[in-house]
C-alpha cells in the first residue's frame, strides 16, 4: 500500500511540474487559455507615449531659456501723483478755527504712488504699458530687470484700448520680440512677467484658456487672450510671452473678487498693441474712424421681433443728431450688417470695423430696414476723444 501511495504521489508531481512548465512557456496550448468573453479576439487600445518618446518631442522640460529671453525686456514702472484732498467741513468754520488755531490743519494734497510693469519694444527707448498704469502721473520712474532706473516721459496713450507708450533715455536696452498672437491656440503655454503687489519681477505660467475675448466691460475696444498664468496688480503692462519667450500679449486685468488671482486674466493681442504703438510713436494718439450711431447686440428675442434668422449684425438703438450717420440717412432700428463687405457679426465687430475706417473717406454700411437689405455710403468722421474721468477704477480687479 505504502509503495502504491508513494506512486501515485511522483506522479501528481510530475504532471503538476509538466502543467506549470507548459503554461509558463506555451500557454496558448492549454484548453483554458484559449476560450473566455473575447472568443480569441484581438482588442485595440490606446496607450499613452513613453517618457522615453516624450523627450524625442519639442515641449521643453523648462521654461527657463523663454524666461531668461523675455524678462531683461521687462520693467517695473512706478508713478506718483498729486492728489487733493477735500477738507473737514469744520475746517471752514472762524469759530472753529479760532478756538483750534492750526493745529487740526488738514493737507490740502499729498502724493500717492502706484506701481504696473512694462515692456521695452525699441532700443531708443519706446516702453510699452498699460493706460491705467500711468494716467495722470506726473512722475514716471522705470526700473529694469538689471537695476538701473530712469524717468520716462509719456509718448501718448489710448484709453480705449488700455495702452500706453512711455519713453527712456538710456543706452543698450534689451528689447522685446514680438510674437505672432494671430497663432496663438488655446491650450498653449504662456509665460507672464511682471511685478506682482511690488515684489519684484516674476514669472508665473499656464496656458491660453480662450482667444478673441470681447463683452468683458474693461475696454471699448476688446479683443483678449485669456490665460489661467497668475496675474496680479502690479503685473499691469506686463509681458505675456509663449513657450519661446517672444511677446504675445500685454497684461491687463483680471476678474477677482479678493484683488488676487483667480485664474482669469487678460491680456491684449500684440496685433493690436503692435498697431496701436505704432501710431502713438508716429502721431501721439490714436486716431478712429466714427459715424456716430448707438449700437446694441441682437438677442434672440430681438431677431425674432425683426424676423431675422440669426443674431447676426448690430442693432442701432440710437443715432447722434448731425453725425455721419444722420447725414447719410441711417435710422434707429437699422440692422447694420456688413462695413465695406465685411460681415458684422455683434456690435464689438462693427466697433471694431467702423474704428479701422479713415476718417474722411466714404465707406458702404449695409443695413436690413423692414427686412429688406440696403446699402447707405457714410463719409466717415473722426472718432472724438473720450474725456477723461475723475476717479479711474484699476481694471486690475473686476466683479
Amino acid at each position: 500500500m505504502h509503495k502504491l501511495w508513494l506512486i501515485f504521489a511522483q506522479t501528481v508531481t510530475i504532471v503538476l511540474a509538466a502543467l506549470f512548465v507548459v503554461s509558463t512557456l506555451r500557454p496558448e496550448l492549454l484548453p483554458w487559455q484559449s476560450r473566455g468573453g473575447g472568443g480569441g479576439a484581438v482588442v485595440t487600445i490606446k496607450e499613452a507615449v513613453s517618457d522615453t518618446a516624450r523627450q524625442n518631442t519639442s515641449l521643453p522640460a523648462s521654461f527657463s531659456d523663454a524666461a531668461q529671453k523675455a524678462m531683461p525686456s521687462v520693467v517695473n514702472v512706478f508713478t506718483s501723483k498729486e492728489v487733493k484732498i477735500a477738507s473737514h467741513p469744520l475746517m471752514e468754520d472762524p469759530m472753529f478755527r479760532r478756538f483750534f488755531g492750526d493745529r487740526f490743519e488738514s493737507p490740502q494734497s499729498r502724493r500717492a504712488s502706484s506701481l504696473g510693469s512694462g515692456v521695452i519694444v525699441s532700443s531708443e527707448g519706446y516702453i510699452l504699458t498699460n493706460h491705467h498704469v500711468i494716467e495722470a502721473a506726473d512722475e514716471i520712474e522705470v526700473a529694469l530687470a538689471d537695476g538701473r532706473k530712469a524717468k520716462a516721459r509719456v509718448i501718448g496713450s489710448d484709453p480705449e484700448t488700455d495702452l500706453a507708450v512711455v519713453r527712456v533715455d538710456m543706452e543698450a536696452l534689451p528689447t522685446m520680440t514680438f510674437g505672432h498672437s494671430d497663432n496663438a491656440r488655446v491650450g498653449d503655454i504662456v509665460l507672464a512677467i511682471g511685478n506682482p503687489f511690488g515684489v519684484g519681477q516674476t514669472v508665473t505660467m499656464g496656458i491660453i484658456s480662450a482667444l478673441g475675448r470681447t463683452h468683458m466691460g474693461i475696454n471699448t475696444f476688446e479683443n483678449f487672450i485669456q490665460t489661467d498664468a497668475a496675474i496680479n496688480p502690479g503685473n499691469s503692462g506686463g509681458a505675456l510671452v509663449d513657450a519661446s519667450g517672444n511677446l504675445i500679449g500685454i497684461n491687463t486685468a483680471i476678474v477677482s473678487r479678493t484683488g488676487g488671482s483667480l485664474g482669469i486674466g487678460f491680456a491684449i493681442t500684440t496685433s493690436v498693441a503692435k498697431q496701436i504703438m505704432e501710431q502713438i510713436i508716429q502721431t501721439g494718439g490714436v486716431t478712429r474712424g466714427w459715424i456716430g450711431v448707438e449700437v446694441q447686440d441682437l438677442t434672440p428675442e430681438l431677431a425674432e421681433s425683426f424676423k431675422r434668422p440669426n443674431t447676426n449684425g448690430a442693432l442701432i438703438a440710437g443715432v447722434l443728431k448731425g453725425g455721419p450717420a444722420d447725414r447719410a440717412g441711417v435710422k434707429p432700428g437699422d440692422i447694420i450688417v456688413a462695413v465695406k463687405g465685411s460681415p458684422v457679426v455683434d456690435s464689438s465687430v462693427m466697433l471694431n470695423l467702423i474704428a479701422a475706417l479713415l476718417p474722411g473717406e466714404a465707406a458702404d454700411i449695409t443695413v436690413m430696414r423692414n427686412q429688406t437689405e440696403k446699402s447707405i455710403q457714410i463719409n466717415v468722421g473722426k472718432r472724438p476723444t473720450p474725456a477723461p474721468q475723475e476717479q479711474y477704477q484699476d481694471p486690475d480687479t473686476m466683479e
